[in-house]
C-alpha cells in the first residue's frame, strides 16, 4: 500500500484506525478538532493538516469519522472543506454512525465533483479499534469498496459488503440498537436482582454462562461492578445513535417500541450530568431510584 489517505476524526475509535492505516505503509494526513489526538500519530510519521481543504489537496481518499452527520457535511461541502481541493477520482469513507439518508445526499453531491464515496461504519469497540480488529460494514459500488479494501483491511478483521449507499449505516443501525437496549435490559434486570437481595457478581456469574448471556452482558456489567466509566462509547453517542435509529424508522414506517423507550433512559442519564460517561453509566439511575449499589461509586 502507498496511497496518502487522509483521516479526518481522531477520537476513542478514529486513533487506533488511523495508526493502523499508518502501520500497513500508507502516507497518512490526520486532522482533529483536538490536536492532541493528532500528536501520537505525527510522532510515527504522520503529517498534520489543519483544515479538511488540506487534506483533499493532499489525500488520494480520505476517511471520515466524527461524531455527527452535521459534523461530516461540514467537513466534507463546508468553508475549507474536503470538496473545495480534492480532486476527480479522490474516494471518502464515512466510517462514522451517522444518518443513512444524508448519507445518500452527500453521494450524489460527489458524484457530481467525479469523487466516489462509499459508507463502511465500524463495530467492535475501542480495544478493536486499537488492534484493528473491527467488523467494517460496507455500503456503495462494488469497485469503489474494492479501492478502499487495503484500507479496511488493515483496520478489520471482518469486511461486510451489505447493499448499496446507505446500507451500510442501516446494518449499522440494526447493531447499535440491540446493543443500547440491551443494555438498559441489563440495568434493569441487575436492579432488580440487586434490591432482591442477590449478589451482583454473582449475578454476572450466573447470566454469563445462562441464557441471558450477551455481548452487551460481558462488556457492561464488569463496568457496573467496578465503577469505572471511562467511556468505550458514551451515553451522548448511544443516545445519538438512538435518535438516528428512531428517526430512520419513521422514515420506513417501522415501529420501534424498545428503541424509543430506552432512548429516554439514555435521556435520563444525560439530564444526570453522565453525558460524557460509558454507556453502562445507565446503571446509576437504576441505583438511585432503587436505593441499591451494584458497585463502588
Amino acid at each position: 500500500m502507498s496511497e496518502t489517505i487522509g483521516f479526518i476524526g481522531l477520537g476513542a475509535m478514529g486513533g487506533g484506525m488511523a495508526a493502523n492505516i499508518l502501520k500497513a505503509g500508507n502516507k497518512l494526513v490526520v486532522l482533529d478538532i483536538d490536536q492532541t489526538r493528532m500528536e501520537p500519530l505525527i510522532a510515527q510519521g504522520a503529517i498534520a493538516a489543519s483544515t479538511p481543504a488540506e487534506i483533499g489537496s493532499q489525500a488520494d481518499r480520505t476517511v471520515t469519522m466524527v461524531e455527527t452527520t452535521a459534523q461530516t457535511e461540514d467537513i466534507i461541502f463546508g468553508n475549507n472543506g474536503l470538496t473545495s481541493t480534492a480532486k476527480s477520482g479522490h474516494s471518502v469513507a464515512m466510517m462514522s454512525t451517522i444518518d443513512p439518508t444524508a448519507t445518500k445526499r452527500f453521494h450524489a453531491s460527489l458524484a457530481e465533483k467525479s469523487i466516489s464515496m462509499v459508507d463502511a461504519p465500524v463495530s467492535g469497540g475501542t480495544p478493536r479499534a486499537a488492534t484493528g480488529e473491527l467488523s467494517v460494514i460496507c455500503g456503495g459500488n462494488k469497485a469503489a469498496i474494492d479501492g478502499w479494501r487495503p484500507a479496511f483491511e488493515a483496520m478489520s478483521s471482518n469486511i461486510f459488503h451489505v447493499g448499496e449507499i446507505g446500507q451500510g449505516l442501516a446494518m449499522k443501525l440494526v447493531n447499535n440498537m440491540l446493543i443500547q437496549v440491551n443494555t438498559v435490559a441489563i440495568a434493569e434486570a441487575f436492579a432488580m436482582g440487586a434490591k432482591a437481595g442477590l449478589d451482583s457478581k454473582t449475578m454476572y456469574d450466573v447470566v454469563r454462562v445462562s441464557t441471558g448471556a450477551s455481548f452487551a452482558l460481558e462488556h457492561r456489567v464488569p463496568r457496573m461492578l467496578s465503577g469505572d466509566f471511562t467511556p468505550g462509547g458514551t451515553i451522548d453517542i448511544s443516545y445519538k445513535d438512538q435518535e438516528l435509529e428512531t428517526a430512520f424508522a419513521k422514515e420506513l414506517g417501522v415501529p420501534l417500541l424498545l428503541a424509543n423507550v430506552s432512548q429516554q433512559v439514555y435521556q435520563m442519564a444525560r439530564a444526570a450530568g453522565y453525558s460524557k460517561e460509558d454507556g453502562a453509566s445507565v446503571i446509576k439511575l437504576y441505583e438511585n431510584m432503587t436505593g441499591i449499589k451494584l458497585g463502588p461509586r
